[in-house]
């Protein structure tokens, strides 16, 4: 091995020359990858470290800032569609700094820093415009940040407060969005963005926020909202008829099979927001109590008469007889002395009393809230069709149509209150569809393809490693084929000890020539054929061999043209 690594050092051409094509194939293949590894290794170590100097400028800004480039001598280049813009690292903050000096970038749209500057003496009305513009250009930079949006404009219409209340105004909003190609933004996104920038502007609210793309069409729905059903509300309606139909196919599917039941589900949503509040007093129970009683009789002087000046002068004398029995007798004045003790019992007697009691009461104070999306009412319609009885259809009974109905009504939680309805019908499909379900042919069958579908990676995969397989055994056997007997190769050794004939690394005509004559009765010595030099000598010993067996010759030829394939 060593002698022959020499002799190929010493005359290379001559090496070259006698390998055979897979082997001239292999060597020339490992110089192209060392040439392009060498070649990779100097453009690696000699070009420049890039870094990103600004990315996602406007188109005007970008201009701008590549100019001032130019201006300052400094290389610079463009990746990711236009958007990035990138300078050797080593050039990335004086750059930067330098490009701020002047100016740039100047960027799409002001933020609060506009409010860095403000001049002494500016006035108020300056101050709510530069507010203003310092608002929307913040909310439009923040959108932005989105990642399916390239550019954002928001403009705000802030009315001036007033103190009176009845001219009051409300805040309203718009947004203008530019997104990238190929992008759109979901229902969740939109809505994001719109309390995003409602939640911003003090008095705003979702309603007077528009949103509109690039191409003028409005991603919200804006007042049309308060005129009927908002878009989520029919999308929560689908969910729940959905749910409700599901759970009646699957429940319903073993007696009937998946493609013998038509369910139809409407449900009556309730999307009003209903509060009630209620105060309940108790009996309540004694918590203190104060009673006060005065009285009086005939015999204190108590004051009577009209007040005023003749109240205050002294009664007359009384004039008047007193009789008693009859009007003819008056009294002595004997007599009226006995009765007055009698007189002054008979008086009348002054008595007052009052009472005060405290009571303390139960309160009992409720709130409820009801929920948002309750199910006032759902109608419920199965269609099932015919079961095959003895190879022939047959309607289902009453008595199982009776059991299908309550088991749904035990499934949607059936609540006659509320007005529930549930329909199970029995009718038969139509024949058409079925036949036409049952004749389809078996490559068209969906399991088919199913099957098709997952095992075409698999086909894949097993015909690639295959291939790399054959691949580098042909690699490690030297690309060369064994005769078409089967037979080893026989293998004979040179003058100076190196391998022939059988030997992988034997190239040329005469390693083929020994090939084919090996065995061959009457042949030459392998050594001779191996020595021979000159172009007569082999000529000689070619005739004779041909001379001796034409048959073995022409295999000789034949084997020659396979080698040089």
């Amino acid at each position: 091995m060593a002698t022959t690594t020499a002799a190929a050092l010493q005359d290379p051409l001559g090496a070259f020359r006698q390998m055979s094509m897979n082997q001239r194939f292999t060597w020339l293949a490992g110089l192209a990858v060392l040439i392009a590894l060498v070649v990779v290794t100097l453009m690696w170590t000699s070009r420049l470290d890039y870094q990103v100097l600004y990315t996602n400028l406007s188109e005007r800004d970008g201009g701008a800032v590549i100019g001032e480039l130019q201006k300052l001598n400094v290389p610079y280049r463009i990746t990711g569609g236009g958007a990035v813009i990138e300078v050797p690292s080593a050039q990335v903050y004086a750059t930067r700094m330098k490009l701020a000096a002047g100016g740039l970038p100047k960027g799409a749209g002001v933020g609060f820093e506009v409010l860095d500057k403000e001049p002494m003496g500016t006035s108020q009305f300056v101050e709510r415009i530069n507010y203003q513009r310092a608002l929307e250009g913040s909310l439009g930079r923040t959108i932005e940040s989105l990642s399916a949006v390239e550019s954002a404009t928001v403009h705000l219409a802030i009315p001036k407060p007033s103190v009176f209340l009845s001219e009051s105004e409300k805040p309203s909003g718009s947004v203008l969005l530019k997104l990238y190609p190929g992008r759109v933004l979901s229902g969740a996104q939109v809505a994001g963005i719109v309390h995003l920038v409602a939640s911003a502007v003090a008095g705003l609210s979702d309603q007077g926020v528009s949103v509109v793309d690039q191409d003028g069409n409005l991603l919200t729905a804006g007042p049309k909202a308060d005129s009927g059903i908002q878009p989520e509300q029919l999308a929560y309606r689908n969910t729940v008829e959905q749910q409700y139909r599901k759970q009646i196919e699957a429940l319903l599917a073993p007696l009937v099979g998946r493609d013998g039941v038509r369910v139809a589900v409407s449900a009556d949503i309730d999307f009003a927001k209903t509060e009630s509040s209620s105060v309940v007093y108790g009996q309540g129970h004694l918590l203190s109590q104060q009673q006060q009683s005065t009285s009086s009789n005939g015999s204190a002087s108590l004051p009577a008469g009209v007040p005023g000046a003749l109240t205050n002068q002294p009664p007359g004398g009384v004039t008047a007889p007193f009789t008693v029995g009859s009007a003819s007798a008056p009294l002595t004045p004997e007599q009226f002395a006995q009765i007055t003790p009698s007189l002054k019992t008979l008086a009348p007697t002054a008595a007052s009393s009052s009472a005060t009691n405290n009571y303390d009461l139960d309160k009992t104070v409720s709130h409820t809230q009801m929920p948002v999306g309750m199910v006032k009412r759902l109608s419920v319609s199965v269609l099932v069709n015919d079961q095959a009885k003895a190879g022939k259809a047959a309607p289902i009974s009453a008595a199982q149509l009776a059991q299908m109905k309550q088991l749904v009504e035990n499934a949607i939680g059936f609540d006659t209150k509320r007005g529930d309805t549930v329909s199970v019908v029995n009718m038969p499909f139509t024949a058409a569809q079925t036949e036409a379900e049952k004749a389809l042919p078996v490559w068209r069958q969906p399991w088919i393809w199913d099957g098709v579908r997952q095992a075409v990676p698999y086909v894949i995969a097993l015909i690639l490693g295959l291939m790399a397989y054959r691949a580098m055994r042909r690699a490690a056997t030297g690309g060369g084929r064994r005769p078409k007997g089967g037979a080893a190769e026989p293998t004979s050794a040179s003058a100076d000890g190196a391998p022939t004939g059988g030997e992988p690394g034997s190239t040329g005509p005469g390693a083929g020539f020994e090939r084919a004559t090996a065995g061959m009765p009457g042949a030459l010595a392998p050594d001779t054929v191996h020595l021979s030099n000159t172009l007569e000598t082999d000529a000689a010993i070619s005739r004779e061999l041909v001379k001796q067996d034409p048959r073995r010759a022409a295999q000789v030829v034949k084997e020659w043209l396979s080698d040089g394939q």
